[in-house]
């Protein structure tokens, strides 16, 4: 039988974990943009020897689990320990939380990137132009035109992406992280009452993605008002 006063005993535990939780998805979807743009904009040429590698890296990180991602990040890299000491980057790559950060990153870039890709190029070729009719450079349509554009499409999409970089943020766990999984995982281990304790980690993951489900939607509707009174 579910016991109330165990919840209200467990819950501000699990909530020691959420600024870390916050703090992984935070970064990583921050992160996360800036890389998939600037892979969508570098998509928008016609060479093969920039836009290849770009598919393949795509390919790959949304072709394969984001465990696995952090799996081979933080075991995989250790394997390459000398080397990285030659860089002077093992210090970041010997600690969890930078590794957790990569993957999140790069896992959240390449599916942002083709968000991205894609609104780019559904921005109506006539704008660009008229742009350039009224002696506007290539840099200026782009960050004038294109991006305001193509972004404001781009929202709705990327709102779901956040949603999952969110719950993405548990799998850190696997790699000793002490989020609010990660908590759970201990409390569990010290109770033996899995259930409870994964209702109020999952009670807790449904209110911040609702919270950041509201917050997206009323960037959204600031953003793009006719479309949403339509």
């Amino acid at each position: 039988m579910i016991d109330p006063g165990f919840f209200l005993e467990i819950i501000p535990k699990l909530l020691a974990g959420l600024p870390l939780t916050l703090e992984l998805a935070g970064s990583s979807v921050l992160l996360g943009f800036v890389l998939a743009l600037l892979l969508a904009l570098a998509q928008q040429g016609q060479k093969p020897f920039i836009v290849w590698p770009i598919r393949t890296f795509v390919a790959i990180f949304r072709g394969t689990p984001l465990l696995v991602q952090i799996f081979l990040i933080y075991y995989g890299l250790g394997q390459f320990r000398p080397s990285l000491q030659t860089l002077g980057l093992w210090s970041l790559f010997r600690e969890p939380y930078w590794c957790a950060i990569l993957a999140l990153t790069l896992n959240t870039a390449a599916y942002g990137s083709e968000i991205l890709r894609g609104a780019i190029r559904n921005v109506p070729h006539g704008l660009t132009e008229a742009a350039s009719a009224l002696g506007l450079s290539r840099g200026l349509t782009l960050r004038l035109v294109v991006l305001p554009l193509a972004l404001r499409q781009a929202l709705p999409a990327y709102s779901n992406e956040v949603i999952l970089m969110v719950k993405g943020t548990s799998l850190a766990s696997i790699i000793t992280l002490t989020e609010v999984t990660g908590i759970a995982q201990e409390l569990i281990s010290q109770t033996y009452r899995a259930m409870e304790v994964f209702i109020a980690a999952g009670a807790i993951y449904l209110v911040l993605n609702f919270l950041i489900v509201r917050a997206l939607a009323l960037l959204e509707a600031r953003l793009t008002p006719d479309r949403v009174r339509n």
